[in-house]
């Protein structure tokens, strides 16, 4: 049986660069399986807010039409690419609809960067605030060096080199770029709902307070949420804090995330990787 810091021992005796993708599988899908999922979700929710972005979005309306069926299409290609890795079949063709789907439209460089960089940065700060252990300087470098490859293969130009990098890019395109739009106040309206999902259950009738305590001052006045009381705040931080606290003293995961297959609500029957994006709706075998 596994050890609670086994995979930790593992991930400080592998090559950050080297080893990157599979350092990133041991992090997303088995060290914080809950707690990535969370943090990815905010990842994305953040670039919603950019202007550029929530422009696109509402006016291609998907997000808004079937933010579940958006969600569950970019989760799939993620993880397929994580799973198997970019250089594997599934991998490619993982690739190929993710840049199939953003061929369409005339996408700001900046912008896409600053995607990246959500997703490099914002889970490795949310699991230094709330995982069970904080997370290693290897899985930094590795979550690093896996989403500028996948930026790469996506044409995305002048990436950051590390993670560094990536959280002062991140920051400073904040200061920058994050501002309110009617644009991006109807996206959140519309997303929140994937958020509710993520909140515990016996917390989930104050679900819309917890969500402005997950969201920062910059990003709220983004989507015009209101501040959170005090005790929203209060109960988040606490409950989260607990959890870590529970999950350091019991049993780490024995199956990895998505051993048995990726399901989900869009798809309970499976998928055809080639088709899945704008415009499939169908069920098919994997």
């Amino acid at each position: 049986m596994r050890g609670r810091l086994d995979n930790l021992r593992r991930i400080e005796r592998m090559d950050p660069r080297r080893d990157a993708l599979h350092i990133h599988q041991l992090t997303v899908c088995e060290e914080f399986a809950w707690d990535m999922r969370m943090a990815f979700n905010l990842a994305f929710n953040r670039s919603f807010a950019l202007p550029r972005v929530a422009r696109l979005l509402v006016r291609t309306g998907e997000i808004l039409r079937d933010p579940r069926k958006r969600a569950d299409d970019t989760g799939i290609i993620m993880y397929e690419i994580l799973l198997n890795g970019a250089d594997s079949e599934r991998g490619r063709v993982a690739l190929r609809r993710l840049n199939e789907a953003h061929r369409r439209f005339e996408l700001d460089n900046g912008d896409s960067v600053y995607v990246i960089a959500a997703l490099v940065v914002i889970p490795m700060r949310w699991l230094a605030r709330y995982g069970w252990r904080r997370p290693h300087e290897h899985e930094r470098a590795a979550a690093a060096v896996f989403y500028r490859e996948v930026g790469r293969r996506m044409g995305v130009r002048d990436l950051p080199e590390d993670y560094d990098a990536f959280a002062a890019y991140l920051d400073a395109y904040d200061a920058a770029h994050l501002r309110h739009t009617p644009e991006a106040e109807r996206i959140e309206r519309a997303t929140r709902g994937l958020l509710r999902g993520r909140i515990p259950g016996p917390l989930r009738g104050a679900a819309d307070a917890l969500i402005a305590a997950l969201y920062d001052p910059p990003l709220r006045a983004a989507y015009a949420v209101p501040a959170p009381p005090w005790w929203a705040r209060a109960a988040l931080h606490l409950t989260l804090r607990v959890r870590a606290l529970v999950l350091r003293l019991g049993r780490p995961r024995q199956e990895p995330l998505f051993a048995a297959g990726i399901r989900t609500t869009t798809y309970p029957d499976g998928y055809d990787l080639a088709r899945v994006g704008p415009g499939y709706t169908g069920r098919s075998t994997r």
